[in-house]
């Protein structure tokens, strides 16, 4: 078993900026951190592994990107300039663009194009540091090109260095072949596809999109009755562009999480509250189609409910590749914290992903993924725009990427 002694390094184990160590070491055997904390205490047993010099640099856990719809084909560029032009998302989507004109490229691309696109998207935020990414399902809208969409995400898990979970997110619109039967559309997911690719072993999670231009809380309510009875965890996006109770309807079914959440009231995050469920906020969809509404922060901190930032990576409301960039528009445009968004990416993050116990901090007996970074201050992560500062990834004890950078 490889064993290793990572050493001169600064330590954010926890994620939580305020607690960390200025001199520090991490032993580790077998891809599983075995001890660590401050150097001078490292213990006798692990004094003669081999070593790896970090020069000072800082360790946080690896980064935990919660949110995202990184598996689809095509782009929406042109639709970005017709909003640019004054047209509302709203309208576009009215008019078979928004999510249903993905939906076709993705349905018309083989499996090995769509794998080839979407790797070019994972490949950016790996590089940035995270080791866990959640990938949604949602732009095919008929069993098999979900099928393939979920396969491609389990694809990319496999051959690359980063843990993936899927979401089912068949009711993420109405497919053009169901226009004006939303009802029949629901109970086809219901169903036929969900049953399906549960049996598959492709589902890790389900979610629904509960909107005005969605579904509505009655239809979301169907689709999580039948995942619970699989035993599969739920998750919503909820109150993006109307308060519609989505929330407390997540909340009633022990979401792992609700996302987006600018018109979420207290009776919403009351709900989230009591059921431990996590905000995920994403500021790269705020930020694209210029919202104006920000998510109540205030009543999310006054009733602890944890919070959670991502990419929500996507072709038509956020084409991010780089959580580092998210982190920075959480402070400039919701006045987070830096403290905040770092445990937004790691610990409230790894329990919107559905695997806290295995990702969002460092400890003994966890994996030993980490990222590495060439800064002096932690504050960095939140305050760069576009300088890469990822120097190494580390997951299950081994270098899966590095970058030679001058601090």
């Amino acid at each position: 078993m490889k064993q290793t002694v990572w050493h001169n390094l600064k330590l954010c184990a926890t994620g939580d900026a305020r607690h960390t160590l200025d001199d520090a070491a991490i032993a580790v055997e077998g891809g599983r951190i075995a001890w660590l904390g401050a150097a001078p205490n490292l213990p006798a047993q692990y004094a003669l592994w081999p070593r790896e010099d970090l020069r000072g640099a800082w360790v946080t856990p690896g980064l935990v990107d919660c949110h995202t719809h990184l598996v689809y084909a095509g782009q929406r560029a042109d639709e970005f300039a017709q909003r640019l032009a004054g047209a509302s998302y709203e309208e576009i989507a009215r008019q078979g663009g928004g999510i249903v004109s993905t939906v076709r490229a993705t349905r018309a691309a083989s499996e090995e194009a769509l794998f080839a696109q979407s790797a070019a998207r994972l490949e950016p935020l790996i590089a940035e540091g995270v080791t866990a990414v959640e990938i949604k399902s949602g732009y095919g809208l008929e069993l098999d090109a979900e099928r393939k969409m979920l396969r491609v995400a389990r694809q990319l898990g496999e051959r690359y260095p980063v843990t993936v979970r899927t979401t089912f997110l068949g009711a993420h619109a109405l497919p053009p072949e169901f226009a004006g039967r939303a009802d029949d559309y629901v109970e086809e997911v219901c169903d036929r596809m969900l049953p399906a690719l549960a049996d598959e072993g492709l589902v890790d999670a389900v979610d629904v999109f509960c909107e005005r231009i969605g579904f509505t809380l009655a239809q979301s309510e169907r689709v999580f009755e039948v995942a619970v009875r699989r035993n599969l965890p739920v998750k919503m996006h909820a109150e993006q562009l109307s308060n519609g109770g989505g929330a407390a309807l997540a909340a009633r079914y022990g979401a792992l999480s609700s996302d987006h959440l600018e018109f979420l009231d207290e009776a919403g995050v009351a709900a989230m509250k009591a059921a431990g469920s996590v905000a995920v906020l994403l500021p790269g969809a705020y930020y694209f189609i210029r919202e104006t509404q920000l998510p109540p922060l205030d009543l999310l901190r006054r009733y602890e409910v944890p919070i959670a930032i991502s990419t929500d990576s996507n072709p038509g409301t956020s084409p991010v590749t780089s959580l580092l960039l998210m982190m920075n528009m959480a402070t400039t445009l919701f006045r987070m914290t830096v403290p905040e968004v770092l445990l937004g990416v790691t610990r409230n993050a790894a329990r919107a992903f559905g695997d806290a116990e295995h990702h969002g901090t460092l400890a003994a007996g966890r994996p030993a993924d980490f990222a590495v970074w060439r800064v002096q201050s932690l504050a960095e992560l939140a305050y760069w725009i576009g300088r890469p500062l990822c120097e190494r990834v580390v997951r299950g004890g081994a270098t899966v990427f590095q970058r030679s950078l001058t601090a």
